[in-house]
């Protein structure tokens, strides 16, 4: 088969260091998501831009990263490039002497950046599927909704890739069900993609997180979790903190302390950081920190033949 050109190419050259790999895998759901997958030192990204779909190859060299993209939103996910990879995340004002871990981790890792999407729905919709069941669970149906629903990605993908449907209102509801995605999160999702415009354009226009958390929890089955998780994603907010994620937190904790604390703890351990909160949850789990297991793992639980 001849090899297919890409739409457009570019390379993005950082003014200072920065992990670009550390900053755009955090994108990734799971090892079979079929819309980001890395293949022979290659990241590869399937998303549907404002400017219809769009492939993004990414080779990754020591102060460099070229690109390739290919589909009709190609020239969209070449200009958006450097946001994916941190450039837009400034850390100054980050003061990491508040805490010898902390400080040691700025040290080693100062290249440490959040990339961020500008794709808010689908952020948005990720971070729904990852409510209130395992992460397992959740990649699962992320890569059935895709696969069944979504559209193939332009350009010579290493594996068979899919952007995420262009209407997820329309995902019938056996598919969410075969997926395995509980009927809260297809609701949930169903009802905010019915809102897609006007969420977009008012999460867009939002001054701060907290303006941010005020849409998304506006909608109905959307907490703080899937406010912060979005905002991650998509804006690549340095302060965005997961509270209701008991995970997170007990890390958070052990890390910090020694021991594991619940979400006020964790609120307070991180209160010297206020504004880079998310800078350093990502820098403890660099740490290699890790509580010990006291329990069996949670089983998946599959709610399809109840």
């Amino acid at each position: 088969m001849a090899a297919v050109a890409p739409v457009g190419e570019t390379e993005f050259r950082p003014r200072t260091p920065i992990d670009v790999r550390r900053a755009v895998r955090p994108q990734q759901h799971g090892p079979g998501d079929p819309s980001q997958t890395e293949a022979a030192g290659v990241i590869w990204r399937v998303s549907r831009t404002p400017a219809g779909l769009a492939t993004l190859a990414l080779r990754i060299e020591p102060a460099r990263t070229r690109a390739a993209a290919w589909g009709p939103g190609a020239e969209w996910a070449l200009d958006q490039l450097p946001r994916l990879c941190g450039a837009d995340d400034d850390p100054a004002g980050f003061d990491a002497a508040g805490h010898p871990l902390v400080a040691e981790l700025h040290r080693r890792h100062p290249d440490v950046r959040l990339g961020r999407t500008d794709l808010v729905f689908d952020a948005f919709a990720s971070a729904v599927f990852e409510q209130k069941i395992t992460g397992l669970q959740a990649f699962h149906a992320w890569r059935c909704v895709l696969t069944w629903f979504g559209e193939r990605a332009p350009g010579p993908t290493p594996r068979p890739m899919f952007a995420p449907p262009a209407q997820w209102q329309l995902v019938p509801s056996w598919g969410w069900h075969r997926a395995g995605l509980e009927p809260p999160q297809s609701r949930t999702i169903v009802a905010a993609a019915r809102r897609r415009p006007a969420l977009e354009r008012a999460a867009g226009h939002a001054p701060d997180g907290d303006g941010r958390d005020r849409v998304f929890t506006s909608m109905p089955g959307v907490g703080v979790w899937t406010s912060a998780e979005t905002r991650i994603r998509a804006f690549g907010d340095p302060d965005a903190v997961s509270f209701g994620d008991a995970h997170v937190a007990h890390e958070v904790g052990y890390a910090l302390t020694g021991s594991r604390t619940d979400d006020d703890g964790m609120r307070e351990l991180l209160a010297p950081w206020s504004g880079h909160r998310q800078r350093v949850i990502r820098l403890l789990a660099l740490s290699g920190v890790r509580e010990p297991r006291r329990a069996p793992r949670l089983h998946p639980e599959d709610h399809r033949h109840r």
